[in-house]
């Protein structure tokens, strides 16, 4: 074995940790069948080990296996979000009823769990356009079975064929859009396709047609408008722990991808200032305005279909889509600070969509619905939970001093800084209108008459704690966020470095 592969094989040990426990995880499974606590220990044993080797590469940055993967600090900032989500996940799993009775397939849930996450960690870092295409293609085929876990209901099946039939497209179209660009460039790695297009000039129409279609597939993952139709199904009829799990960390995952995409392969590399953090667009394809039409149609299209939503599994994937929208705004300003904007924004969101997901799972599971008058008095019913339900709502208006608020400012404060004041109000439109359907919510939780009330929710101490793990955070980031933004600076940084 060459000095070259070792020193490869070093820098990918959290993708390794996670491929172990996946092994051992399906062992252990023939061995001791339908054991959820010992399927579920080992699981997240291998994410903690995973997550511990890219805290220790975080600093670092070094190419692995030819350039293929990039261990950066961008890749390590990704890689840490998504080993966190799918940890919150694994312990989501063990209080999910639709888990518990499928307990005899627990070992593949466990399984595809980790090979969803691998295959994040894998876009995270990826900068060949086959492996963007095979990491893609690893997360999206776990999560189809994944999205069809439950056998037994209807709808999950229905999501899963969906889900398919959706992700095949949008394969599709990234492969054709990789194909016209491998055709312009004779390269697949980014940066070589950079380096190709900065010296041959080659025809605008042909290298846009190949943006846009290449995009198509990225918009499947982070469900951007028009992408988006997999979404409301999928989410709706998976179980809630997968439906949380796809809400944030594979929408990490694809931003990840799209980032590194953008920044790499359409900036003219030759007139980059890395001290200024500005870009400049490839042979004037001004492509961060075809980015703000999306995220116009994602943020405007999730906020309005939301209002009409009476299934909270569907109101928060509508949601889901806008938040989308919000993200992409950190894209169109082409500099440094959009993009640990996006940042700052993706750890806010992940801690309120979770703590969103949990409460709606923990409601299904004593009321065994997702309706919105289920949640009739339930600040009555439970103080906390209604509480706890209403800052994670709050935060994903944006309002302080939630950590939403924190996330919006930053990416409003990069929008003018960068004079896209019209995006900026749009955003801002839409914030408002988001309000009216999370107050809907609101109104049904503390706003009934306590004698509509059903009787007492009571909850064990291990879901009070998990649920008290992220309202506190979703609080304190809205006062205290400094952390979060020298981590996503220092993320951000590095990006594009050979």
């Amino acid at each position: 074995m060459s000095e070259q592969t070792v020193q490869s094989t070093l820098r990918i040990l959290p993708e390794l940790a996670l491929v172990t426990a996946m092994c051992v995880t399906v062992l252990v499974d023939v061995v001791s069948p339908r054991n959820l606590k010992a399927a579920a220990s080992i699981a997240a044993a291998g994410l903690l080990a995973a997550l511990w080797f890219s805290v220790r590469q975080m600093g670092t940055s070094d190419p692995a296996f030819s350039g293929m993967i990039a261990v950066d600090p961008f890749a390590v900032f990704f890689k840490i979000l998504t080993s966190a989500a799918s940890l919150v996940i694994v312990v989501f799993s063990l209080f999910a009823p639709e888990i518990r009775q499928s307990v005899r397939r627990i070992g593949e849930y466990f399984s595809l769990l980790l090979s969803m996450t691998l295959g994040m960690f894998l876009m995270a870092g990826a900068t060949n356009l086959l492996m963007m295409v095979l990491a893609m293609e690893l997360t999206s085929l776990s999560s189809y079975i994944v999205a069809g876990f439950t056998k037994e209901a209807r709808d999950s099946s229905e999501a899963s064929l969906k889900y398919v039939l959706y992700g095949a497209v949008s394969s599709g179209l990234m492969l054709y859009g990789i194909s016209i660009l491998f055709g312009l460039t004779g390269a697949l790695n980014i940066y070589a396709v950079n380096s190709a297009l900065v010296t041959t000039h080659p025809n605008t129409v042909t290298l846009l047609a190949a943006t846009v279609l290449i995009t198509a597939g990225f918009g499947f993952k982070i469900s951007a408008v028009p992408f988006h139709f997999w979404t409301p199904d999928v989410y709706e009829g998976a179980p809630i722990t997968i439906t949380a799990f796809l809400s944030v960390a594979s929408k990490a995952a694809g931003f990840a991808m799209l980032i590194r995409f953008l920044k790499v392969t359409l900036i003219d590399s030759s007139m980059l200032v890395p001290a200024s953090g500005v870009w400049t667009a490839l042979h004037g394809i001004e492509w961060n305005k075809i980015i703000a039409i999306l995220s116009v149609l994602t943020m405007t299209l999730g906020n309005l279909v939301a209002i009409w939503q009476d299934n909270l599994k569907r109101l928060l994937a509508y949601s889901s889509i806008a938040h989308a929208g919000y993200m992409l705004m950190g894209l169109v300003v082409m500099n440094d600070k959009g993009i640990a904007a996006v940042l700052i924004y993706f750890v806010v969101y992940f801690i309120m969509n979770l703590g969103a997901f949990y409460v709606v799972m923990l409601v299904a599971e004593k009321t065994g619905s997702e309706h919105i008058d289920s949640y009739r008095g339930l600040g009555y019913r439970s103080p906390l939970l209604g509480v706890s339900f209403v800052i994670f709502l709050i935060s994903l208006t944006g309002l302080p001093p939630t950590a939403g608020f924190v996330g919006k400012l930053y990416l409003f404060a990069a929008l003018l800084d960068a004079k896209w004041i019209w995006l900026a109000i749009v955003g801002a439109l839409n914030s408002v209108i988001s309000l009216y359907y999370y107050v809907r919510i609101f109104r049904n939780v503390f706003l009934r008459d306590p004698a509509e009330a059903g009787p007492p929710l009571v909850f064990s101490r291990t879901q009070i704690a998990v649920l008290l793990c992220l309202v506190i955070p979703t609080l304190l980031f809205g006062v205290y966020f400094t952390p979060i933004v020298n981590l996503a600076n220092a993320s951000v940084a590095m990006l594009g470095g050979r």
